[in-house]
């Protein structure tokens, strides 16, 4: 079964930043689609990135683009996509999700349209 495991949250000061992983495993197509949403408290979940395996396109959140970079990285037992973060603001704090689905990214900012998740990574900025 998939299998999505966050790593690398905690607490940042701000204007530091910060860097997060998600191993993800168990998947039985060659290509997948992966994204980063967070999750402030009280509100909605945003998109942050999200990436096709495939042909390797991502597509960063509009207000974030300017401070993130994902990567993946991929052998034939797993897929890691990391997610780095500059110049973080105490508005960034929240829970961080890694998502995926099989396939080809099709609504790829769209928490929606994803069936597997991680159980989520904090990250507090002060």
């Amino acid at each position: 079964h998939v299998q999505l495991v966050e790593s690398g949250g905690g607490s940042v000061q701000s204007g530091g930043s910060l860097r997060l992983s998600c191993a993800g495993s168990g998947h039985q197509y060659q290509r997948v689609c992966m994204a980063w949403f967070r999750q402030g408290s009280g509100e909605g979940r945003e998109a942050v990135a999200a990436l096709d395996t495939g042909d390797v396109t991502i597509t960063y959140a509009d207000n974030l683009k300017e401070r993130v970079i994902v990567s993946i990285s991929k052998d034939q037992a797993r897929a890691t996509l990391d997610l780095q973060m500059i110049d973080l603001e105490p508005s960034d704090t929240g829970t961080y999700y890694c998502a995926t689905r099989p396939g080809r990214c099709v609504e790829r900012m769209n928490h929606l349209w994803y069936n597997y998740w991680g159980q989520g990574t904090q990250v507090t900025v002060s």
